[in-house]
């Protein structure tokens, strides 16, 4: 399978561009976001360590005209109530130019602070970044190569995951999709 979706990745990139993919890549790819609780500090290092533009800082560009329904899932997952408020974030995670990540963010407001709410709603800075000072953990749902349906197209690999403070409430779920961009070199 393994074969088969580099395959895959080779013939995407030949189609788009003139760069090359290493063939262990997408596994080195995976450990890097497996070794943080942030998406956010993995694809800053992914972008430092592979030059993916001059200044390695992610930044989030909204997705706009997409409205999100909040499902009794979502609710369940984040441990609120019908009434208690949701925030939606929509992005594309840009190192530069280049897309890395289309994430979708829905999370708890009244469990940021005011700062952290404001800054959500006024800025391209990441959720990731934004939070960092609450020391979330990353408890990772799914994870799979390819295009999950909750993804658009050119995704090598799909996740999804809840960020959790450390008393145990979870303060976002998220569901993300990693773009052919982080292989290209």
């Amino acid at each position: 399978m393994f074969v088969r979706n580099l395959a895959a990745i080779h013939a995407a990139v030949a189609l788009t561009s003139c760069a090359t993919v290493a063939p262990d890549g997408l596994a080195a790819f995976e450990a890097t976001l497996a070794a943080q609780d942030s998406a956010t500090a993995a694809l800053t290092q992914w972008c430092a360590q592979h030059d993916l533009a001059p200044s390695p800082i992610i930044t989030a560009v909204p997705v706009t005209g997409e409205t999100a329904a909040i499902s009794d899932e979502v609710r369940r997952l984040l441990e609120v109530g019908p009434d208690e408020a949701v925030g939606f974030r929509h992005v594309r995670l840009n190192c530069g130019d280049v897309t890395l990540s289309d994430a979708r963010n829905w999370f708890v407001p009244g469990r940021l602070t005011d700062d952290m709410n404001q800054t959500l709603n006024s800025t391209r800075v990441p959720f990731g970044r934004v939070v960092a000072p609450l020391g979330f953990v990353r408890q990772r749902m799914d994870a799979q190569r390819g295009s999950a349906p909750f993804c658009p197209d050119n995704i090598i690999l799909s996740h999804r995951a809840r960020l959790v403070l450390p008393d145990g409430r979870p303060i976002s779920v998220v569901a993300e999709c990693y773009t052919s961009a982080n292989l290209v070199h």
